[in-house]
């Protein structure tokens, strides 16, 4: 995933340098106004060796039809070169740094050596100009040419600050029938107000979204006020993850063990009944002594077991919030290290390039053949479709 995000940054980058070229020869035209200097292809592939393996570049080429001959040579890529120092420091600097104004030099420096200060301000700002192209256009892709069946929500707040405020993002990530998992919104917003979320969802119906049958987030969000009015059909599943963390947090340290242990035997329970013991016997365990730590688990007792009543192949992916934490926990680790502001723009784009690159390695949805069930709404009990049959023998 590293050696593709590096490989895209250093074409694009290369591309900026490339039209930075063309236009300083804007001027040289042919008798039929053509343009005099024009593409001519590419250079062979080479690799550069890397400290996490060869990332390979393409060098495109020129040709002037008129006057003296043109050569395009890369500042960044210049002949020859064929190792970089470690794209481990590299990356943060990228994606971290490298979005803010004048440090794009400097970031790429990191990447491929002192040959990147011979990039001028105009390819610089070229390049962010094509980053923030790309954000605005993907915020318009029509979601109407497939069936949304689970979306996960979350708030990611980067740790970066602007305006005394830290910077969150509201990002939604979706699956469709086919089993494909897609980023379908990375929306800026001061807190997760249920305006902030409501402003989210309007904008996905708006592209054509439709109700999903289930959404999966944290429980303390805006976000299900906000589906409620917009989507009010789809169902609302909370986060174990999250919602572990909170119960224990209102417990003592020493009980946590035990008690985290007590909540894992609710959800990995084979049937809803099970769960519902497991529930019980917590709540009678822990509610005399510790009345918030049971409140905290109680309130939400219906939206934690809405899981068993889809695919026993999907509980895996549904029951947490996981697909948008493990995306974007080097964001977090980054961003807590980095010191100074990133502005709300190179924050968006920041996690929309880190976002696009890691959509690229997802599987396809663990048990994506169930998905043309739960679209047409069949029944499940305990993760098992509910037939003729084994209704009978129920």
């Amino acid at each position: 995933m590293l050696r593709v995000g590096a490989r895209r940054l250093i074409e694009q980058a290369v591309e900026a340098e490339l039209q930075e070229l063309l236009m300083a020869h804007e001027d040289r035209r042919l008798a039929d106004g053509r343009a005099g200097v024009v593409r001519n292809g590419h250079l062979p592939e080479r690799d550069i060796q890397t400290g996490l393996g060869p990332v390979t570049v393409r060098i495109p080429k020129v040709r002037a039809k008129t006057g003296e001959p043109v050569t395009f040579r890369s500042a960044l890529v210049p002949p020859y070169v064929r190792k970089t120092q470690s794209l481990e420091a590299a990356l943060p600097w990228l994606y971290l740094k490298g979005v803010s104004t004048g440090e794009m030099s400097a970031a790429l420096e990191v990447l491929v050596g002192p040959e990147a200060k011979g990039l001028s301000a105009s390819t610089v700002s070229r390049l962010k100009r094509t980053w923030s192209e790309e954000y605005q256009a993907w915020r318009e892709v029509p979601l109407d040419r497939d069936r949304w069946v689970y979306v996960w929500a979350d708030g990611v707040y980067s740790g970066l600050k602007a305006e005394q405020a830290k910077l969150c993002a509201l990002v939604i990530i979706g699956v469709n029938e086919r089993g494909g998992k897609h980023f379908l919104s990375i929306e800026d917003g001061v807190r997760e107000s249920t305006q902030s979320w409501r402003e989210v969802l309007l904008k996905l119906k708006s592209r054509g979204m439709n109700a999903p049958r289930l959404a999966i987030g944290d429980g303390a969000m805006g976000f299900w006020a906000a589906l409620e009015e917009v989507y009010p059909q789809t169902r609302q599943q909370r986060c174990w993850m999250h919602k572990t963390a909170n119960v224990l947090n209102c417990l003592p340290k020493s009980l946590q063990p035990k008690a985290k242990q007590a909540l894992h035997e609710i959800w990995q329970a084979e049937t809803r009944e099970d769960a519902g013991k497991a529930f019980d016997l917590f709540l009678v365990t822990y509610e005399p002594k510790y009345p918030k730590a049971a409140l905290c688990l109680e309130k939400d007792r219906e939206e934690l077991m809405a899981f068993y009543d889809f695919p026993a192949q999907h509980w895996q992916s549904i029951r947490t919030s996981n697909p948008i934490e493990s995306t974007f926990a080097t964001i977090r680790h980054r961003t807590k290290r980095s010191k100074g502001c990133l502005s709300r723009d190179g924050m968006l784009h920041m996690m929309f390039k880190l976002g696009q690159c890691a959509q690229q390695k997802w599987r396809r949805q663990r048990g994506f053949e169930y998905l043309a069930q739960v679209i047409t709404g069949a029944k499940f009990r305990d993760g098992i479709e509910v037939t003729a049959s084994n209704r009978a023998a129920a």
